[in-house]
């Protein structure tokens, strides 16, 4: 639903006519208490542009649905003036939403509520078969277990891979680090599997970076930014992914922000794409281990064993080393999207946030000396906050609907 519910009407006198009025809102109601914009109703009031009585009217309906709860205990603090407001949060025994990551080392089930708040996880699988439909339906049957186990009520499913995923189709383009076949239609498998699971509501799936870039934009690091880049590298390979005032920007269709693809080395590594020296294979995990000289091992995944390296041994003059050769790929990255985007935040996930974290100044030093705009007063560089942040996206994904159109998305799931 779009658009703001307009004030009250001359003669409206009852909570029902109130409520009929403010529908429009409800909505948009849902979707400021979802992300912690309004605590209270006086800024529900405020933020949805109507009168008191229909925020009151549409707060009470989405409490009677389930979804939010009014505390109309005092909040305010001691010497504030006026009448406290109402304050709102989400129900935390409200219905949830079956969220699922795969990646190049595993993948996990989760049930998440409403404010990105995870539930109940199911304990991650360490191996991802060659068949998509094999893995997505060990992963919806993970899920599927935590509902039976929680009795929660579930209104719909979102997957994140790593991979382009095209859209209208929902074709998983490039699972490069993946043994899957290119065109996977994972989003079709994964609506099969979750309805053969029981499980009601709509079901889809988009790429991991992009959704842990909604997750943040929502619930993260980058709240309040109005054009947010995040660029990411979780177990392999490096992605991309772009906020434009407030909306994921995905391009004509859904294929945008291949950032793994930018050539930051010429005479660089052999990249899966063809060319050489791309992002994707100068800045990830892998990168890190082989110009740290170390074999990775089988024990944990590659990002751990990279972060564990940086964090427990950065006095290391090899691993200093490596790490200050990937901040300047990273870096030299970065400003080329900064000259073409002119993103007002960057936030940075995965292996990328611990190279943040270990020389934040060596970062933003070769941000601002490539970008036009970072010599102009750069821009903001943070470090992702959110845990399992792809998969909270995941979870935004399926609680769009609901948000949209609380009503109708709780009716037909």
């Amino acid at each position: 639903m779009n658009g703001k519910a307009g004030p009250r009407a001359a003669g409206e006198g009852n909570t029902r006519t109130r409520l009929d009025r403010g529908r429009g809102a409800l909505g948009p109601a849902l979707e400021l208490v979802h992300t912690g914009r309004a605590p209270t109703r006086a800024v529900l009031t405020a933020e949805l542009g109507v009168t008191r009585a229909t925020a009151g009217a549409v707060a009470a309906e989405l409490e009677a649905l389930g979804l939010i709860r009014v505390d109309a205990r005092p909040g305010a603090a001691l010497g504030s003036q006026g009448r406290p407001s109402h304050r709102l949060e989400v129900a935390e025994d409200g219905p949830v939403v079956l969220a699922a990551q795969v990646h190049a080392d595993g993948f996990r089930a989760a049930l998440v509520g409403l404010g990105g708040r995870i539930v109940a996880t199911a304990p991650g699988c360490e191996t991802v078969d060659a068949d998509p439909a094999k893995v997505l339906g060990s992963v919806v049957e993970a899920g599927a277990e935590l509902l039976r186990q929680t009795g929660r009520r579930c209104v719909g499913a979102g997957l994140a891979v790593p991979s382009a995923v095209a859209e209208p189709e929902g074709l998983a383009l490039n699972p490069l680090h993946l043994a899957w076949p290119a065109g996977s239609p994972v989003r079709r498998i994964f609506a099969e599997r979750v309805r053969a699971a029981g499980i009601r509501g709509p079901a889809f799936a988009a790429n991991d970076v992009n959704l842990a870039a909604l997750a943040e934009h929502r619930h993260g690091a980058g709240r309040g930014a109005r054009d947010l880049l995040c660029v990411a590298t979780g177990h392999r390979g490096v992605g991309g992914a772009l906020v434009l005032d407030g909306r994921l920007h995905t391009g004509s269709s859904g294929l945008a922000l291949e950032v793994g693809h930018l050539t930051v080395n010429a005479e660089g590594r052999p990249c899966y794409c063809g060319s050489r020296g791309c992002l994707d294979v100068e800045a990830d995990p892998l990168a890190f281990l082989t110009a740290a000289g170390r074999d990775p091992g089988p024990e944990v995944s590659l990002l751990q064993q990279a972060n564990d390296l940086i964090r427990g041994h950065y006095a290391d003059p090899a691993i200093r080393t490596a790490t200050e050769e990937l901040i300047d790929r990273l870096g030299l990255g970065l400003a080329g999207l900064v000259n073409i985007l002119n993103p007002d935040r960057i936030i940075l996930g995965g292996l990328h946030r611990t190279l943040l974290d270990a020389d934040p100044e060596r970062l933003r030093a070769v941000v601002a000396d490539r970008s036009l705009w970072g010599q102009s007063g750069g821009v903001p560089i943070l470090a992702c906050t959110l845990h399992h942040n792809s998969l909270v996206g995941a979870a935004e994904l399926a609680w769009q609907p609901v948000l949209d159109d609380p009503l109708a998305a709780l009716a037909a799931a």
